[in-house]
């Protein structure tokens, strides 16, 4: 049987972000709300912001060709062949204070950001 959304197998394998068990308890409890066991987690890197780059964290139930699939106990992370190297050695974590809540992201290349933080280059 197949499915309607244009899934892919063929993946480039495993790429250097690291989800945190914060951050992959955060993903699955947004899941769960939605009642949705056929997302994953993509992480992107587009061109955008005052610094040039910006990221993009979004749920997909796509897996397109050169997707390279993480998995951090049952959470699947996705990125896409373009921001591999971007990201390379990235780590997700979500932070939930007083001053802050949302999902964060430590990119040892990003060069430089903003002063809002929302992009780098």
């Amino acid at each position: 049987m197949s499915t309607a959304t244009n899934e892919t197998t063929e993946a480039i394998g495993s790429h250097e972000v690291t989800l945190t068990e914060v951050a992959a308890g955060k993903v699955r409890s947004l899941l769960e709300q939605e009642g949705r066991t056929d997302l994953r987690l993509r992480v992107a890197v587009q061109p955008g912001g005052c610094s040039g780059l910006i990221y993009q964290l979004y749920f997909d139930e796509r897996l397109l060709d050169g997707d390279a699939v993480r998995d951090f106990d049952g959470v699947e992370v996705v990125v896409d062949k373009m921001s591999v190297p971007y990201l390379a050695g990235a780590t997700i974590d979500f932070e939930d204070t007083i001053s802050k809540q949302g999902f964060t992201i430590d990119n040892p290349n990003a060069q430089g950001s903003c002063a809002c933080g929302d992009s780098f280059h």
